[in-house]
């Protein structure tokens, strides 16, 4: 089984190419460039190294949301249009589990935390656990956008020791600190962002559960609205208080 994966959920450009148990290659920008300029020269090069021939993959994983909204956009457009074009079907990864899928046998609880602005991240809680002689991923707090504040609570209620990763990270380090009550550490740099690697690895899980969608059915999940959503909803709200209070109701 081959996977090309796609990951543009954040400030890193990422694209994999995964075949059974390897990766034949990876492809990871974190650098200021819009990723409508960097995925496809990107899979064009992996392309060329590995002199792959794109009819020959079985499925297209892609970050399936939350994250960044232009980002998801351009991803899913990417997967959508390679996905029609090719006739395979797309692989949805939720992206906060993809992030942490990037530390595979962490004994620790794991925490992405991936800046969602105003003071809220997307994240999640998961760990690795082992029966019967086989590793497992395990979801302990589905993925969510919340307040930093809230999902170090939770942590605490664990009370277990906790890995930190994500590009909300260094945003938010100064109130990890000093709202933590467990151990806690901070995954390196290698380990730390978004890796094509990782979600296509975790989308192999997907397809062998057969958990795919065909291009025409996949939508990003963005968790919460854009912020021209969110004005556009405050503004039909006060305009609707104020005709409420002319009408006196």
């Amino acid at each position: 089984m081959k996977i090309l994966a796609i990951d543009s959920s954040g400030l890193v450009a990422s694209v994999a190419v995964l075949e059974d148990d390897n990766m034949l290659a990876e492809y990871t920008v974190n650098y200021k460039k819009t990723h409508s300029q960097t995925l496809l020269p990107m899979l064009d090069e992996i392309a060329k190294m590995t002199e792959m021939d794109l009819n020959t993959i079985d499925a297209i994983a892609v970050a399936g949301g939350p994250g960044s909204f232009t980002g998801l956009r351009i991803g899913s457009a990417t997967a959508k249009g390679l996905g029609l074009a090719l006739g395979k079907p797309l692989v949805a990864v939720p992206t906060v589990d993809a992030l942490a899928y990037n530390l595979w046998g962490m004994e620790k609880v794991i925490c992405p935390m991936m800046d969602a602005r105003r003071s809220q991240v997307y994240t999640g809680l998961y760990e690795f656990c082992t029966a019967d002689g086989k590793m497992s991923f395990h979801v302990i707090e589905r993925q969510m956008a919340a307040a930093v504040t809230d999902i170090i609570g939770k942590i605490n209620e664990l009370g277990r020791e906790t890995v930190f990763l994500g590009d909300g990270v260094p945003v938010y380090r100064e109130i990890i600190e000093s709202g933590i009550k467990v151990p806690y550490s901070f995954a390196p740099a290698h380990m730390n962002k978004q890796r094509a690697g990782a979600l296509g690895a975790l989308a192999g899980e997907y397809v062998r559960e057969g958990r795919v969608q065909t291009a025409a059915e996949h939508q990003p999940d963005y968790l919460r609205m854009s912020q021209a959503e969110r004005e556009r909803a405050e503004k039909i709200r006060q305009e609707k208080e104020s005709s409420d209070r002319k009408e006196g109701r």
